[in-house]
Formats: structure tokens, sequence, C-alpha cells
């Protein structure tokens, strides 16, 4: 596979570089591996903090910025951030408030910011976490125990983020994020595999004509493969799974996400499937957003979030925010 990369070795550091180039409104270290606010500490505000394994951009550190992240610890590809990373994370936007540790359920991750955490109080930092597990395709795979960590994490850190972008207490600020996942739920499907620099050539086989439904975003097997589907029957395979194990009240968030290799012109398409679905099932929708958010390297496919909310969570969602890879209001 071509790439646009120097050498595999080199690819988080120079993508940070680059990225320090283009947002001078962060602080990005790029030896020790962490992307902060440049304002942090923030006076009377809990600061927020996430990351794993790079490849999966703008997820997180696309997320760094006023009203969402205070900081992201980007690991190497496909592999979780080590603790001195998200200590050094901690204490570069700990106002005194606290901070709160959000984490995608894979077991290097889990384990890390367990451990980070625990390293962070003994220096005097409040942590609350926070662990994200939305996906409803598999309950174990290769990389977890339970429910894997996927687009719902976009919306914990955005809502999450406006909350303490507000001024509430870290207690809150958990509370929310702790609700947003546990009314959100994803599914994802794959049209073609993944390639990570160090391979350099796809991390698995998925013949020509089939597609993997209930797919994560580190290439892990999902439910089963099928010779391809169109949009539509995409759109209803995947929307139904998230119903059989949640089924809306109130009206929902919609991320229409794409794996990184997946055009816009097919997302939108894509989209006008879900909503149609989405309608026939009676889910009101109350916002969307399509694009590329949580990605995995040169995937093709996609992924279906939902996320039931409430007047306050919409309020939230809509407070301004700022990011490289999520903006409005400002």
């Amino acid at each position: 596979m071509k790439m646009l990369i120097n050498v595999a070795e080199t690819v988080v550091a120079d993508a940070l570089r680059g990225m320090a180039a283009a947002h001078p409104e962060l602080t990005v270290d790029v030896e020790n591996r962490v992307i902060v606010r440049r304002d942090a500490p923030v006076a009377d505000k809990v600061g927020l903090v996430s990351g794993g394994g790079s490849g999966h951009e703008p997820l997180h550190g696309g997320f760094v910025g006023r009203g969402m992240l205070s900081a992201a610890c980007p690991g190497e590809v496909f592999t979780s951030p080590v603790p001195d990373q998200m200590v050094r994370a901690a204490a570069a936007v700990d106002s005194g408030k606290g901070v709160l540790f959000i984490v995608k359920n894979y077991t290097g991750d889990v384990m890390n910011f367990d451990m980070a955490a625990e390293l962070a109080e003994d220096e005097g930092i409040q942590v609350a976490k926070v662990l994200v597990n939305d996906d409803v395709a598999v309950t174990d795979s290769l990389y977890t125990a339970g429910r894997r960590g996927t687009g719902a994490t976009l919306f914990v850190e955005k809502l999450a983020g406006a909350a303490a972008e507000e001024g509430m207490p870290l207690e809150r600020v958990e509370a929310i994020a702790r609700q947003v996942n546990e009314n959100s739920r994803s599914f994802g499907v794959a049209l073609s595999a993944c390639s990570t620099p160090a391979k350099g050539s796809p991390t698995f086989d998925l013949p020509a004509g089939q597609l993997e439904l209930g797919i994560g975003i580190h290439g892990e097997p999902g439910r089963e493969r099928r010779p391809m589907m169109t949009s539509g029957e995409i759109a209803e395979f995947a929307v139904d799974a998230i119903l059989d194990d949640m089924r809306p009240t109130n009206p929902v968030l919609l991320l229409v996400n794409g794996m990184g290799a997946t055009p816009l012109l097919e997302l939108y398409g894509f989209h006008a499937e879900v909503t149609r679905v989405l309608a026939a099932r009676d889910i009101a929708v109350a916002r969307v957003l399509v694009g590329n958010y949580v990605t995995s390297l040169d995937m093709a496919g996609a992924s279906v979030t939902l996320c039931q909310i409430d007047e306050e969570l919409l309020r939230l969602w809509d407070a301004p925010v700022r990011t490289p890879a999520l903006r409005w209001g400002i």
C-alpha cells in the first residue's frame, strides 16, 4: 500500500508536528505525546482528558479545545498511550477542580488510564473516570472485555466538555458523561480492511464482494460477513441492531461516521437511508453529524451512533465548541 509518510517509525511524531503548525491554539508536545488547550489550565473549570491509539483521527486530538477536551494523549498507531502521558496531561489541565478521564473500552486504554488515575491522585489531582462502551455488535473482541467504545466517544466528549465549560463541578460533569454513554449505541460496517503504516498491507482479509457487519475501529471481527449489500440494506441492519438493544423514547443525536476512506458522497447517501429507517421506526432525530470523526486509518465503511437526549443534553450539544475538527457557535 502506498502511504503519504516518511517512515513508519515517525508517522505519529510527524503528524503531531503538522498539527502543531496548523493549530497554534493548541500546545502540542511532540516528544511527550500530549496535546493541550493553549489556555489550560482554565480557572474554575474541570479538565477533560482522553486519548488512545493513533489512527482514529480526528479522535482524540482533533477534539481538544473550547467546549470539548482539555487535553488528549495519542499513542502509537492502534496502541494505547502510556500512563506518563495521561498524568502529564492531567497536571497540565488541572485548575484545582479535578480532571475527568474519558476512556474507550479497550483493554490497554482501561489499564493505563486506571494506573494514571492512581498516579495523578498521588500528586494531589482529583480524578474521575468514565468508560465508553457503546458498540452493540459484539460483547467481547480481540481488544476488549465487554463492549467496545466507538462513536459515542464523540458525544461524551462534546456534552461533558460543554458541561465543564459552564463551570459544573466534577461530580456533575462525570454524571453527564455517564448519562451520555448509557444512552448511546453504535454499529459499524467495513467494506475494506485498513492498512497500518508498520504492516503496509491490509490488517485482515476481506474478499471482494463481501462486507463485515459489526466491525470495530481496529479491524476486529464483527458479527458476520455477507455478500455486499446496498446502502439501504446496511442502514436497516445497523439501525435495527441498535434498536434491538436500546429503544429511544426521546429524540436522538445521530452520528453517521465514516471509517476513514469513505467519501462524503457515499456518507450523505447512507445518511439519507439511515434517516429513512429511523423515521419508519418512529425515532425522532434532533441533531445530525455526518463525516469522518472516529476513523480506522484507510478503512472503507461507516458506523451509526444514536444518543437519546433530554432538554439539558440538547442544550449542551448546541453550546459553542471550537476544536480543530468540531466547531460551531463561536
